[in-house]
């Protein structure tokens, strides 16, 4: 826990930029019948039965310091497609970083060995060597500031009915667009200190000294 903490109070450094990442797989619903529109007194009404049109795997990454975040859509949440997600962050997102401190959740997608499963060997070695991985603990993934993002995005953009995956698409990358230009960071205020007041039943007790014999 404190590891993590620590990649939060440390200042914003280009070189060794901070990077939240976190996946989701929302549902996309679409409307059975065409809702009721808005009229005077009266809010925009829809009927209870809805269409499922299946589900999308969602890989968002934000950097809280600098107000940047990017989400992909993909159809699974494999190895592999962690893998491909991530080289498109260390080499096209930020290529000038010598290294990127990611916080992520303890996943067993989330490794060295999944760029080997994706690539061949001298391309999964660089990306291993622009990465360090900072893993929230079991039970823990609320320090990954990645959540509160993912929070966003479904309260603002996907707490809604859509006609198509597509147009559901369309909207998360105009949600991104947008907070994007606003440059909405992610203000971080638990710290360790912090972490060892409230949450000081969480950490060992040392056992107590042995009395020195008289």
């Amino acid at each position: 826990m404190e590891d993590v903490l620590d990649q939060y109070a440390a200042p914003h450094d280009p070189e060794h930029p901070l990077v939240c990442m976190d996946e989701a797989a929302p549902q996309v619903l679409a409307d059975a019948a065409e809702p009721l529109p808005m009229a005077p007194g009266r809010p925009r009404r829809e009927d209870y039965h809805y269409q499922r049109l299946g589900t999308r795997s969602l890989f968002l990454f934000v950097a809280p310091q600098v107000g940047w975040r990017r989400v992909s859509v993909r159809h699974s949440r494999t190895a592999v497609d962690w893998a491909e997600e991530m080289a498109e962050l260390l080499l096209e997102d930020f290529p000038a970083a010598k290294t990127i401190r990611l916080v992520c959740d303890n996943l067993n997608t989330h490794h060295a060995r999944s760029f080997y499963g994706a690539f061949e060997a001298v391309k999964a070695r660089l990306l291993c060597r622009k990465v360090r991985l900072h893993f929230t603990p079991k039970n823990g993934s609320w320090l990954n500031a990645a959540e509160i993002e993912l929070s966003a995005l479904q309260r603002q953009c996907l707490d809604q009915r859509f006609e198509s995956v597509r147009r559901f698409e369309e909207q998360i990358q105009a949600w991104v667009s947008e907070r994007n230009e606003a440059g909405c960071k992610v203000r971080w205020l638990f710290r360790t200190e912090d972490a060892r007041q409230k949450l000081s039943h969480l950490y060992p007790h040392p056992a107590p000294a042995e009395p020195v014999p008289n």
